[in-house]
């Protein structure tokens, strides 16, 4: 059976994550101007430290996603496979890619359904872009996606950029925030809301929260950069147009944690995820102390299984658990809510 152009761009995109610079050139996260106040007098031992976390209504080990990345062709079976596999052995979170071609056939099906049948007990939580939820007529379509998956939540990823410099994208969005409220009503799990690498802004956060999203991924500027993906598929076609001009465009993740969770005050079931250029676990230990409740990964963990396999994998995220780990004995937290109360200082006024 001939694949659909939906999984043939799956395909190219993790190729393209994988083996080209798709890193944002003059934008980073933002997590290099912040500093923890070192605490000198700890008053706790580094092993009794609790590292677990709460996500869509299941604890796990580490306040650690590994978040949406692939699904809806042949190769992704077994790349889902093997993150399923680690997830379930460590602890973690997952997120399957989105599943727009499992609404478009049921040939790879199973590319999204193996992580619920290799991981059984993690959270998990399916995935579909704002431009098809905008042509949604009820819910039923993303509750064939959920019992699919057996998700514990779903999440409506929010694109812009991306969908306008991909050559066959979808830029109508109109009507996206109504269907979201829709599917936080009809649907048996949390609808989450995440960007995809350009950052969710507090005012856009205030809306989602209007039509009753409570899990905000703000998947901000500074990590793998979803417009130089598409300009690197474009500059095939040979047109004027290569939209490189949009390679920096976003909120620096640290500013879009700090602005989206500071709503707390406002909504306190809130439930903020950082994501966007987590390349370590004292990078993830600013965001939680931002005000993220956990953190999401992505290219970093896809990298380590493509060059190392699933070995590769559970050492890079023994590091990033290693550092955490550090981060909050030398700031004296014996659990991530005690992290997350921690007082960050920019780094420009830390000694002044």
């Amino acid at each position: 059976m001939r694949r659909t152009r939906t999984s043939s761009r799956k395909q190219q995109h993790v190729a393209l994550a994988l083996t080209k610079e798709v890193a944002f050139r003059a934008k980073s996260p933002g997590f290099e101007q912040w500093d923890f106040l070192h605490n000198a007098l700890p008053e706790l031992d580094a092993g009794e430290i609790d590292l677990s976390a709460g996500f869509l209504g299941k604890r796990i080990a580490l306040p650690l996603i590994i978040s949406s990345m692939t699904g809806g062709y042949r190769e992704a079976l077994r790349i889902n496979r093997q993150l399923a596999e680690v997830c379930a052995e460590l602890g973690l979170a997952m997120g399957v890619g989105s599943q727009r071609q499992a609404l478009e056939t049921e040939q790879f099906h199973r590319s999204f359904s193996i992580v619920r049948e290799a991981a059984p007990g993690i959270p998990i939580f399916g995935n579909l872009g704002a431009a098809e939820v905008a042509r949604l007529k009820d819910a039923e379509p993303i509750l064939r996606l959920v019992e699919l998956i057996n998700a514990d939540g779903f999440a409506v990823h929010l694109n812009p950029v991306q969908e306008y410099l991909q050559p066959e994208g979808n830029t109508d969005f109109r009507g996206v925030l109504d269907r979201i409220a829709m599917l936080v009503r009809a649907l048996p799990v949390p609808v989450m809301v995440k960007e995809v690498g350009a950052g969710i802004s507090a005012p856009v956060a205030r809306r989602l929260i209007d039509a009753g999203v409570r899990w905000i991924d703000v998947a901000g500027a500074g990590g793998t950069s979803w417009a130089a993906v598409e300009v690197h598929r474009r500059r095939s076609l040979r047109s004027g147009f290569t939209g490189a001009v949009f390679w920096d465009w976003g909120i620096p993740t640290a500013e879009a944690i700090r602005t989206v969770a500071a709503l707390r005050r406002e909504v306190p079931d809130l439930h903020v995820v950082g994501s966007g250029g987590i390349r370590s676990g004292l990078d993830a230990a600013k965001a939680i102390a931002l005000g993220a409740d956990v953190v999401a990964v992505a290219r970093p963990f896809l990298r380590a299984l493509a060059t190392g396999g699933p070995s590769a994998l559970r050492r890079s995220i023994a590091a990033w658990s290693a550092e955490l780990r550090g981060a909050m004995f030398l700031t004296g937290s014996r659990t991530i809510r005690e992290l997350q109360q921690q007082h960050l200082i920019r780094r420009e006024e830390a000694f002044s």
